[in-house]
C-alpha cells in the first residue's frame, strides 16, 4: 500500500509548534540558528501553503523570540537579586565580552530601549544589550515594551529573507539551501572580518 503524503494541515499542524518550540530554545539558548530556521520556514510557506500562512509564521516566529526574551531577561533578573547569582546569569556574562558590554552600555545609555531593536538584528548583539539593561537593573515591564518591536523587526527581516530565497528558485528546497546560506553569512560576516582586521593590525 503506497504511503500516504501529509496533507497540508497536518504540515502545519506540526511545523508551527517546532518552529515556536525552536525559537523559544534558541532564545534562552543562543546556539539555534533561529534566523535559519525562520527564513526556511517562510521559503516553504512562500512555495506550498495557503496565502495566510507566511502571516502565520511571522506571529509564530515573533511570539516565540519575545516570549524566549523575556523568559531569558526574567531568568537574568533572579540571578541579580540571588547571592550566589545563577547559570542564567553566568552564561550570559560568558556571550558579552567586556568590550561589547561597554558598547551596549553606552548605546543603551544614549538611546534608551530603542536600542532593543537594533540589537536583536546586529549579529550577537543581543545577549550584550540584554546584559546591559540586566545590569542598569531595567525593570521587567519597561523592557518588554522595548522587547515587542525588536522581536516583530527581526521575524520580519528573516522572513523577507526565506521569501527572497523561495522567489529566486523554482525548488523550496533550493530555496531554503540559498536562505540559510544567507543568514549565516549575516550572523558570521560580521566575525570573521573583526578577526581578519585584528590579524592584519597584528601583521602589521
Amino acid at each position: 500500500m503506497a504511503a500516504q503524503v501529509p496533507t497540508e494541515s497536518t504540515q502545519q499542524a506540526v511545523g508551527y509548534p517546532s518552529l515556536f518550540l525552536l525559537v523559544v530554545i534558541g532564545a534562552l539558548v543562543p546556539v539555534v540558528p533561529t534566523g535559519a530556521l525562520v527564513s526556511s520556514a517562510a521559503v516553504v510557506a512562500f512555495h506550498h501553503s495557503a496565502p495566510l500562512s507566511l502571516l502565520f509564521v511571522f506571529l509564530v516566529a515573533a511570539g516565540a523570540a519575545f516570549l524566549g526574551d523575556v523568559g531569558l531577561y526574567w531568568l537574568g533578573r533572579r540571578g541579580l537579586r540571588s547571592k550566589n547569582g545563577s547559570r542564567w546569569l553566568r552564561a550570559l556574562r560568558e556571550r558579552a565580552p567586556e568590550e561589547r558590554l561597554a558598547r551596549a552600555r553606552a548605546r543603551l545609555d544614549a538611546h534608551g530601549v530603542a536600542v532593543l531593536v537594533l540589537s536583536r538584528l546586529l549579529p550577537a548583539g543581543r545577549i550584550p544589550v540584554m546584559l546591559a539593561c540586566l545590569l542598569a537593573k531595567m525593570p521587567l515591564r519597561r523592557f518588554v515594551r522595548g522587547n515587542a518591536p525588536a522581536c516583530l523587526a527581526w521575524a520580519a527581516t528573516y522572513q523577507v529573507i526565506g521569501i527572497l530565497g523561495g522567489s529566486l528558485f523554482p525548488e523550496p528546497w533550493q530555496g531554503v539551501v540559498a536562505a540559510v546560506a544567507l543568514t549565516i553569512a549575516i550572523s558570521t560576516g560580521p566575525a570573521v572580518w573583526r578577526r581578519m582586521r585584528g590579524a592584519r593590525a597584528s601583521g602589521a
